[in-house]
Formats: C-alpha cells, sequence, structure tokens
C-alpha cells in the first residue's frame, strides 16, 4: 500500500453503462436463518381452544338453578328437584371451594390470554423490524449471497453509501448514490474472531460493459447486487450476508447507542466533514463519528487521505460492535430496532441475535482484525486510481480464509499514527494508541526554528536540528553569541507556541520552556539555544 503524502482529487463520478457481473461462489446446503415473521403454532392453538373445565363447571346446574321459581314441599303438585336437595345439602365449606375454583380457573384464563396476546405483540413487534430492515431486498440480491450453515464462518459486505436526505432533497445526485465505503468482514463464531478489510473506492476494476471503472460505480450501475458481485469476484470468495447504510443512519445509530469510545489520533480539522476534533480518548456522538470516518483532507500532505480515513472507519465500526457485544440482551434488542430503521440487511433478528450472542466475550484488541486491500495510487487521463497489488491481495486473502490475521504485524502510519493493520498485537489498545496519537502530534507540526550553539562543542546544531525537523519544523542552525549556556533553553513569542517549544524539550530529553520578554532577538517562531546538558 502506498501511504505517501501525495493530494489526491477524489470522488470522480464514474460514467453510466450497463454492468454485468460473475455470480461467484461456493454453496452449502443449509439456510442461514428462517424468517422472522413465522407464526407460532403454540400460540395459535393456545389462543383458539375452549377450556373443557370452565364448562365443565358452567354445565352442572338445572334449569331451575338458573332463575325458574320452584315449587314448595307439600304445595299441590309440587316436589324438590334434585339439584336442589344436592344444593341444600352440600356445606358452606364446599360452596366456598367451588366459588374459589371457579375464580382460580377465571384468572388462569385471564392469564392465558395476556400471555397470548404478548406473543402476538411481540410477534408484531419482530416483524415489524424485519421488515425495516430487508423489506426492500430484492430477489436478485438474495439469489447472490452464498449460503452458509448456521454456526460456520461466513463472508459479509458492509456498506456506506454517499446518500442522506439533504443530498436526496437537492436532485444533484439522481436516486443512486456510490459505496463511500466497502469494507469485507470475515466473521468466525466459533473462534469468536472477525477480519475486517477495507476496499479502496477508487480500486480499478473491469465491469462488463462499462470497461475500467472505480469499484465504488458498482453500486449506481447494478445496486446492492451488482456490488456483492464485484466485491466477490475481486476477493475470490462467496458472500453470505451484507449490510447497507448511508450518511444519516449512521449518525443516528451512533447516538442511539448513547455514542461511542475512540481514540482520535490527530486533530480533525476539515472544511468538508461538519465537526472538528481533537485528539485523544473520547466519546464521539454520531456528528463527531461520521466526520471522522469521512475526513480525508485532514491527511494532505501526510499520506494518501482514502487509506487513512479508512483506518478510522475500521476502527469506529470496531468501537461499534464493542459497545453492542457487551450490551445486556433488552440493550441489544433495542439497538437491533434502531439500527433496523437506518440499516438494509438480508439477515434476520434471529440470526443477528444469535450471531451477538455466539460473538459476546470476544476480545476486540486481540482478536478484531483490519487491514486495507493492497493498492498503489496512479493517476493517468485525469483521473487517479488505486491500482491493485495482485499479489498481496491474493496472499492476504489467503490468510484470511484460514482464519490468520491478514497481516503477519500490526501496522501503524508512522506520520499520523493511525493504526493500518491490527493483526492482533494490540495495535488498538487504549495505551498505544495514546501513544501514538501523542507522537503523531508531536510530528504534526509546522513552522521555522532557529537552533543556536551555545556551547564550544562543534556539531550540537546539526544534531539537534536531526530532532527537530523530524518533528516537522523547518530548522536553520548557526551559533549562539555566548558560549557559556549550561542549560538548553528553548523560546517561544507567542502563546500559541508553548506547547510547540515543550514538543520540542520532551524530543530533545533536555532544556527549559521559556517566553520571551525581549530578551532574545530571532527570526522564526521559535529559538533553540544549545547548553552543555544537550551533550551529555
Amino acid at each position: 500500500m502506498n501511504t505517501s503524502g501525495n493530494n489526491n482529487p477524489r470522488n470522480r463520478r464514474p460514467e453510466a453503462g450497463n454492468p454485468r457481473a460473475q455470480s461467484h461462489g461456493r454453496h452449502t446446503a443449509h439456510s442461514s436463518g428462517a424468517a422472522a415473521g413465522a407464526n407460532n403454532p403454540r400460540a395459535n392453538a393456545a389462543a383458539g381452544r375452549n377450556n373443557p373445565r370452565a364448562n365443565a363447571s358452567q354445565g352442572r346446574a338445572s334449569s331451575a338453578s338458573r332463575g325458574q321459581a320452584l315449587p314448595v314441599m307439600g304445595q299441590s303438585g309440587g316436589h324438590v328437584s334434585n339439584a336442589v336437595l344436592e344444593n341444600q345439602a352440600m356445606p358452606a365449606s364446599k360452596r366456598k371451594r367451588g366459588k374459589a375454583k371457579k375464580i382460580a380457573l377465571g384468572v388462569l384464563a385471564a392469564v392465558l390470554v395476556v400471555a397470548v396476546v404478548g406473543i402476538g405483540f411481540a410477534f408484531a413487534y419482530i416483524n415489524k423490524i424485519q421488515s425495516n430492515m430487508s423489506g426492500s431486498v430484492s430477489a436478485d440480491t438474495l439469489a447472490t449471497l452464498d449460503n452458509v450453515a448456521a454456526g460456520e464462518p461466513f463472508y459479509m459486505l458492509l456498506m456506506g453509501t454517499d446518500g442522506s436526505e439533504a443530498r436526496q432533497q437537492s436532485g444533484d445526485f439522481g436516486d443512486s448514490f456510490r459505496t463511500d465505503t466497502m469494507m469485507l468482514l470475515r466473521v468466525d463464531p466459533p473462534q469468536k474472531k472477525v477480519t475486517c478489510v477495507s476496499i479502496m473506492r477508487d480500486t480499478q476494476v473491469n465491469l462488463e460493459g462499462y470497461g475500467l471503472q472505480k469499484i465504488n460505480a458498482a453500486h449506481v450501475f447494478g445496486g446492492t447486487e451488482l456490488a456483492i458481485k464485484t466485491v466477490s469476484e475481486l476477493a475470490g470468495v462467496p458472500i453470505a450476508h451484507f449490510a447497507e447504510i448511508d450518511f444519516d443512519g449512521f449518525e443516528k445509530i451512533v447516538d442511539a447507542l448513547g455514542g461511542i469510545e475512540v481514540n482520535v489520533p490527530i486533530a480533525i480539522n476539515d472544511s468538508h466533514v461538519d465537526a472538528a476534533l481533537e485528539p485523544g480518548l473520547q466519546t464521539l456522538n454520531g456528528v463527531q463519528a461520521l466526520s471522522l470516518c469521512r475526513s480525508r483532507h485532514t491527511y494532505d500532505g501526510l499520506g494518501v487521505g482514502d487509506a487513512l480515513r479508512a483506518a478510522n472507519q475500521r476502527m469506529v465500526i470496531g468501537a461499534i460492535a464493542k459497545k453492542v457485544l457487551s450490551a445486556d440482551l433488552p440493550t441489544m434488542m433495542a439497538s437491533i430496532e434502531a439500527l433496523s430503521q437506518y440499516v438494509t440487511t438480508d439477515m434476520s433478528v434471529q440470526d443477528i441475535l444469535a450471531l451477538a450472542q455466539s460473538m459476546r466475550g470476544m476480545n476486540m484488541e486481540t482478536d478484531f482484525y483490519t487491514a486495507i486491500c493492497p493498492t498503489v495510487s496512479d493517476y493517468s487521463n485525469g483521473v487517479w486510481w488505486e491500482l491493485l497489488q495482485r499479489h498481496q491481495w491474493e496472499e492476504m486473502m489467503e490468510r484470511i480464509d484460514q482464519g490468520l490475521p491478514p497481516t503477519a504485524e500490526d501496522q501503524v502510519d508512522e506520520a499520523t499514527g493511525i493504526v493500518i493493520a491490527n493483526a492482533g498485537g494490540g495495535a488498538m489498545g487504549d495505551e498505544t494508541q495514546e501513544e501514538n496519537a501523542a507522537n503523531a502530534r508531536k510530528r504534526n507540526h509546522s513552522g521555522k526554528v532557529a537552533v543556536r550553539n551555545g556551547t564550544t562543542v562543534a556539531g550540537l546544531a546539526g544534531k539537534a536540528d536531526a530532532v527537530i525537523s523530524d518533528l516537522g519544523f523547518q530548522v536553520n542552525t548557526g551559533n549562539a553569541n555566548s558560549t557559556d549556556y549550561d542549560e538548553t533553553v528553548v523560546v517561544y513569542n507567542d502563546d500559541d507556541r508553548k506547547q510547540d517549544a515543550q514538543d520540542i524539550v520532551d524530543e530533545l530529553g533536555v532544556g527549559v520552556v521559556e517566553k520571551n520578554n525581549s530578551k532574545y532577538l530571532f527570526d522564526g517562531d521559535l529559538l533553540v539555544v544549545l547548553g552543555t546538558d544537550y551533550d551529555k
């Protein structure tokens, strides 16, 4: 992967055409899950059956006991029926027990009715969630997906489209949106491991009928079905499930979860997104999380913006998964209900709950592997492409298919501290991320620094130049007016340069920070006067 610093003009919209893609895959004999809306025959039986005990309790009384006048003994033509004699002869205690029995049966019947109604509401609730998530999934899309036995490892395609309500209302983007984000996941429930690989949106593919196109155009030309087929063919693996979400839905899902905890590697300051972020461990709301996932101009001059923001996207996905998997069942169900309003997927509610239950206890630091599809940037005919490095890609997919991490070791971008690949070595751990973020911030300086040797030791200024330049500063060296400095001093003029001065002291390993009160005259933003302590 090329992460060198080149400014890439992005978001070129490909020309439209009529793609065809090859169906790929191996198929097993089992279905991945039943539809959510099946009726429960037991519930129906319970609801529709007459209670024989209730009938019996009501059927013993004669017509005389139902309000007719009875003749008194000794009256002309009168007699006492057996029913009356039985009633008069029955002790009061038995009559009370009979009444209590009727009450108990009535309570039981009421409980059964409530239970049946509750089951009905539960089915309606699940059916509503299921309809939200998969009601718009076409039969052609379902036919594209691979069938995998329940509990077995499978591949899933996650897609984030660049659609939103604002874009739809503008009418500038038509009815179809490009996949701003594409991730191929291998989910392994038995081992409680997940591998997440980002596919660069500008990856060059050959779409039949359209020729060479960027892979994010597949969704525009052929919707979800063509996107699945294209990624399946690119990776050489069958895809069993998919999930799709747009910008608005992503924000609302993060908010529905109460925010997510993320260690922001470097400050996000990008006019193309809605929120600016400071570096460090923090809880992000929906707008902030989306800004972190979408920002690429933050990295102009530091590396390939799309590659670095794709790494941030994988980090955010991991944070969402971590929060969902740590929730109790009611919270998880509420999260799934929130997800259902914004996510389109083929998976049933039962599938999702079973998968979440099987993945509980997963260690996100060691068993959530991440990587990016290896490509190299190429600019031709006024268009930027990401060209697949096929040999490296095939080796990566072979490792993934075996359940191994996609790379042998963790990979961290030196310029930003962003985790490019997590091979289970703890690159996503909070302490490591904080250290990476601090180092990245120190390497991301700008400004001019005058370095002066305040001792009689030759070569000190050149030695310090190498250290300070590595922080990103422009350095000029020379000798100080005096050579009797015992202690190194780093001087700043403006208060907003105080932290820069401290970073230089930290990197040199010696010295003190001092604000200039017209004591020092120098050109630039900072002055470093080296003392003999730097020679020790």
